[in-house]
Protein backbone atom coordinates (compact mmCIF):
# COMPACT_ATOMS: atom_id res chain seq x y z
CA UNK A 1 0.00 0.00 0.00
CA UNK A 2 1.23 3.21 -0.83
CA UNK A 3 2.19 5.62 1.98
CA UNK A 4 -0.27 8.46 2.49
CA UNK A 5 0.97 11.82 1.46
CA UNK A 6 -2.40 14.00 2.78
CA UNK A 7 -0.93 15.83 5.13
CA UNK A 8 1.33 18.83 5.49
CA UNK A 9 3.93 17.75 7.75
CA UNK A 10 7.47 18.98 9.10
CA UNK A 11 10.62 18.07 6.58
CA UNK A 12 12.17 14.57 7.88
CA UNK A 13 15.10 13.68 6.73
CA UNK A 14 15.21 10.06 4.95
CA UNK A 15 17.66 6.96 5.39
CA UNK A 16 20.38 6.77 5.08
CA UNK A 17 20.79 10.09 7.87
CA UNK A 18 23.42 11.88 9.47
CA UNK A 19 20.89 13.81 11.55
CA UNK A 20 17.54 12.93 13.00
CA UNK A 21 18.80 9.22 14.39
CA UNK A 22 16.81 6.98 15.85
CA UNK A 23 19.16 4.66 17.99
CA UNK A 24 16.96 1.94 19.13
CA UNK A 25 17.94 -0.65 22.27
CA UNK A 26 17.95 -4.23 21.60
CA UNK A 27 17.36 -6.51 25.18
CA UNK A 28 18.42 -9.74 23.66
CA UNK A 29 15.41 -10.24 20.87
CA UNK A 30 15.85 -12.94 17.95
CA UNK A 31 16.71 -12.61 14.07
CA UNK A 32 12.81 -13.51 13.55
CA UNK A 33 11.71 -10.42 15.78
CA UNK A 34 14.32 -8.16 14.52
CA UNK A 35 13.43 -9.08 10.99
CA UNK A 36 9.35 -8.63 11.30
CA UNK A 37 10.35 -5.19 13.04
CA UNK A 38 12.47 -3.82 10.47
CA UNK A 39 9.50 -5.24 7.88
CA UNK A 40 7.39 -2.79 9.00
CA UNK A 41 9.33 0.65 10.37
CA UNK A 42 12.99 -0.14 9.39
CA UNK A 43 12.67 3.08 7.70
CA UNK A 44 12.54 4.96 10.67
CA UNK A 45 15.51 2.66 12.85
CA UNK A 46 19.16 4.37 12.50
CA UNK A 47 21.15 2.56 15.08
CA UNK A 48 20.36 -0.89 16.52
CA UNK A 49 22.76 -1.36 19.99
CA UNK A 50 22.76 -4.79 21.23
CA UNK A 51 21.84 -4.08 25.15
CA UNK A 52 24.38 -4.85 27.57
CA UNK A 53 26.21 -8.06 26.88
CA UNK A 54 23.55 -9.70 25.30
CA UNK A 55 25.57 -10.33 22.01
CA UNK A 56 28.10 -12.34 23.95
CA UNK A 57 25.77 -15.05 24.91
CA UNK A 58 23.50 -15.00 21.78
CA UNK A 59 24.20 -17.65 19.35
CA UNK A 60 22.57 -16.49 16.63
CA UNK A 61 23.89 -12.73 17.23
CA UNK A 62 25.62 -13.01 13.44
CA UNK A 63 22.72 -14.03 11.93
CA UNK A 64 20.77 -11.14 13.54
CA UNK A 65 23.31 -8.71 12.55
CA UNK A 66 22.88 -10.02 8.71
CA UNK A 67 19.57 -8.81 8.93
CA UNK A 68 20.41 -5.08 10.11
CA UNK A 69 22.38 -4.91 7.22
CA UNK A 70 19.60 -5.96 4.48
CA UNK A 71 17.47 -3.14 6.09
CA UNK A 72 20.70 -0.78 5.77
CA UNK A 73 20.31 -0.51 9.49
CA UNK A 74 23.62 0.26 11.70
CA UNK A 75 24.69 -2.28 14.08
CA UNK A 76 26.32 -1.25 17.59
CA UNK A 77 27.97 -3.18 19.94
CA UNK A 78 26.72 -1.88 23.49
CA UNK A 79 29.50 -0.62 25.73
CA UNK A 80 29.15 -2.22 28.93
CA UNK A 81 30.54 -5.34 27.12
CA UNK A 82 33.39 -4.11 25.59
CA UNK A 83 33.96 -1.80 29.25
CA UNK A 84 34.23 -5.84 30.89
CA UNK A 85 36.62 -6.50 28.37
CA UNK A 86 38.85 -3.55 28.77
CA UNK A 87 38.60 -4.23 32.60
CA UNK A 88 39.59 -8.23 31.94
CA UNK A 89 42.43 -7.03 29.38
CA UNK A 90 40.64 -8.40 26.57
CA UNK A 91 39.35 -5.23 24.80
CA UNK A 92 41.79 -5.71 21.13
CA UNK A 93 40.04 -9.61 20.86
CA UNK A 94 36.01 -7.96 22.17
CA UNK A 95 37.37 -5.35 19.29
CA UNK A 96 38.45 -8.45 16.62
CA UNK A 97 35.81 -10.45 17.35
CA UNK A 98 32.92 -8.04 17.43
CA UNK A 99 34.08 -7.20 13.72
CA UNK A 100 34.51 -10.65 12.34
CA UNK A 101 30.72 -11.31 13.79
CA UNK A 102 29.52 -8.46 11.90
CA UNK A 103 29.14 -4.94 13.80
CA UNK A 104 30.57 -2.19 12.29
CA UNK A 105 29.62 0.04 15.44
CA UNK A 106 30.64 0.16 18.91
CA UNK A 107 30.39 2.35 21.78
CA UNK A 108 33.14 3.00 24.20
CA UNK A 109 31.23 3.93 27.81
CA UNK A 110 33.07 4.04 31.24
CA UNK A 111 29.79 3.28 33.22
CA UNK A 112 30.01 -0.10 34.48
CA UNK A 113 33.96 -0.23 35.59
CA UNK A 114 36.71 2.07 36.88
CA UNK A 115 38.09 3.83 34.01
CA UNK A 116 39.78 7.29 33.69
CA UNK A 117 38.84 10.16 30.74
CA UNK A 118 42.34 9.06 29.25
CA UNK A 119 41.87 5.68 29.35
CA UNK A 120 38.62 6.19 27.48
CA UNK A 121 40.30 8.02 25.04
CA UNK A 122 42.48 5.46 24.90
CA UNK A 123 40.12 3.16 23.82
CA UNK A 124 38.00 5.25 21.54
CA UNK A 125 41.37 5.55 19.39
CA UNK A 126 41.92 1.50 19.40
CA UNK A 127 37.95 1.03 18.12
CA UNK A 128 38.26 3.99 15.42
CA UNK A 129 40.12 2.03 12.95
CA UNK A 130 37.98 -0.46 12.40
CA UNK A 131 34.80 0.81 13.48
CA UNK A 132 32.43 4.09 13.57
CA UNK A 133 32.87 4.92 17.31
CA UNK A 134 30.00 5.78 19.66
CA UNK A 135 31.05 7.49 23.03
CA UNK A 136 28.68 7.86 25.91
CA UNK A 137 29.21 10.52 28.51
CA UNK A 138 27.58 10.80 32.17
CA UNK A 139 27.25 8.90 35.15
CA UNK A 140 24.79 5.95 35.48
CA UNK A 141 25.11 6.11 39.71
CA UNK A 142 22.20 9.28 40.67
CA UNK A 143 24.66 9.57 42.97
CA UNK A 144 27.65 10.77 41.40
CA UNK A 145 26.60 14.05 39.43
CA UNK A 146 28.81 15.37 36.74
CA UNK A 147 29.67 19.03 36.94
CA UNK A 148 28.25 21.29 33.70
CA UNK A 149 32.39 21.61 32.95
CA UNK A 150 32.55 17.30 33.39
CA UNK A 151 29.75 17.01 30.70
CA UNK A 152 31.33 19.40 27.96
CA UNK A 153 35.35 18.59 28.52
CA UNK A 154 34.60 15.56 28.01
CA UNK A 155 32.05 14.98 25.57
CA UNK A 156 34.55 17.43 23.43
CA UNK A 157 37.42 15.19 24.29
CA UNK A 158 35.53 11.82 22.90
CA UNK A 159 34.92 13.65 20.01
CA UNK A 160 38.71 14.81 19.59
CA UNK A 161 39.73 10.99 19.88
CA UNK A 162 37.65 9.85 16.98
CA UNK A 163 34.13 9.67 18.10
CA UNK A 164 31.41 9.64 15.68
CA UNK A 165 28.47 10.62 18.08
CA UNK A 166 28.60 11.21 21.86
CA UNK A 167 25.48 9.57 23.26
CA UNK A 168 23.83 11.33 26.53
CA UNK A 169 23.57 9.32 29.49
CA UNK A 170 19.99 8.20 30.20
CA UNK A 171 19.95 4.95 31.29
CA UNK A 172 16.56 2.39 29.98
CA UNK A 173 14.77 3.98 33.56
CA UNK A 174 15.37 8.11 31.93
CA UNK A 175 15.81 8.92 36.16
CA UNK A 176 20.03 9.38 35.73
CA UNK A 177 22.51 11.32 34.16
CA UNK A 178 20.84 14.25 31.30
CA UNK A 179 17.72 13.39 33.54
CA UNK A 180 16.37 14.24 37.02
CA UNK A 181 15.18 11.67 39.62
CA UNK A 182 11.56 12.37 38.46
CA UNK A 183 12.41 12.10 34.72
CA UNK A 184 12.82 15.82 34.11
CA UNK A 185 15.15 17.23 31.82
CA UNK A 186 18.30 18.29 33.14
CA UNK A 187 18.18 21.58 30.78
CA UNK A 188 21.44 22.93 32.25
CA UNK A 189 23.17 19.87 31.13
CA UNK A 190 21.38 19.66 27.63
CA UNK A 191 22.71 23.30 26.43
CA UNK A 192 25.70 22.38 27.80
CA UNK A 193 26.79 19.51 25.64
CA UNK A 194 25.20 20.80 22.48
CA UNK A 195 27.34 24.07 22.97
CA UNK A 196 30.41 21.75 23.57
CA UNK A 197 30.01 19.40 20.16
CA UNK A 198 26.77 20.31 18.60
CA UNK A 199 23.13 18.63 18.46
CA UNK A 200 24.34 16.84 15.09
CA UNK A 201 27.21 15.08 17.37
CA UNK A 202 24.90 13.99 20.09
CA UNK A 203 22.65 11.60 20.76
CA UNK A 204 20.53 12.08 24.11
CA UNK A 205 19.03 8.69 25.42
CA UNK A 206 15.57 9.66 25.69
CA UNK A 207 13.31 6.00 27.14
CA UNK A 208 10.04 7.95 27.83
CA UNK A 209 7.26 9.57 25.69
CA UNK A 210 7.40 12.68 27.48
CA UNK A 211 10.95 13.38 26.90
CA UNK A 212 11.47 12.82 23.39
CA UNK A 213 8.36 15.40 22.83
CA UNK A 214 10.96 17.53 25.32
CA UNK A 215 13.50 16.72 22.68
CA UNK A 216 11.54 17.22 19.51
CA UNK A 217 10.12 20.98 20.70
CA UNK A 218 14.14 21.67 21.93
CA UNK A 219 15.43 20.92 18.82
CA UNK A 220 13.33 19.61 16.22
CA UNK A 221 12.30 16.50 14.15
CA UNK A 222 15.71 15.66 13.30
CA UNK A 223 17.10 15.19 16.76
CA UNK A 224 19.26 12.45 17.26
CA UNK A 225 17.44 10.20 20.19
CA UNK A 226 18.38 7.23 22.15
CA UNK A 227 17.60 4.09 24.38
CA UNK A 228 14.49 3.48 21.98
CA UNK A 229 12.67 0.08 22.89
CA UNK A 230 11.73 -1.68 19.65
CA UNK A 231 8.15 -1.19 20.71
CA UNK A 232 8.52 2.56 20.58
CA UNK A 233 10.18 3.17 16.83
CA UNK A 234 6.51 4.32 15.22
CA UNK A 235 5.43 6.43 18.04
CA UNK A 236 8.64 8.43 17.74
CA UNK A 237 8.24 8.90 14.89
CA UNK A 238 4.39 10.52 15.10
CA UNK A 239 6.64 12.78 17.32
CA UNK A 240 8.84 14.17 14.85
CA UNK A 241 6.95 14.49 12.31
CA UNK A 242 3.54 16.31 15.02
CA UNK A 243 0.87 13.28 15.18
CA UNK A 244 0.47 13.12 18.30
CA UNK A 245 -0.82 16.07 20.82
CA UNK A 246 2.67 16.62 22.32
CA UNK A 247 4.36 17.94 19.44
CA UNK A 248 2.12 19.02 16.90
CA UNK A 249 1.70 22.60 17.80
CA UNK A 250 5.50 22.79 17.67
CA UNK A 251 6.13 20.81 14.54
CA UNK A 252 3.01 20.70 12.12
CA UNK A 253 2.11 24.38 13.92
CA UNK A 254 4.77 26.26 12.37
CA UNK A 255 4.86 24.09 9.07
CA UNK A 256 1.14 25.51 8.55
CA UNK A 257 2.34 28.79 9.83
CA UNK A 258 4.85 29.52 7.60
CA UNK A 259 2.67 27.98 4.52
CA UNK A 260 0.03 31.17 5.49
CA UNK A 261 2.63 33.11 5.38
CA UNK A 262 4.08 32.57 1.41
Amino acid sequence: MATPSFLTLPSRSSAPRTVGLTHVLDPGVSPASAADLLAGAGAFVDIWKTGWGTAYVDPRIAEKLAVLGEHGVASCLGGTLLEIAWAQGVAEECLAWARGVGFRHVEVSRGTVPMTVADKRALVRQAADRFAVITEVGAKDPDQQHTLDQWRDEAAADREAGAHLVVAEGRQSGTVGIFAADGGVREDVVDALADAVGPAHLVFEAPRAHQQAWFVRRFGPDVNLGNIALDDVLGLETLRLGLRSDTAEATVGAVISAELSR
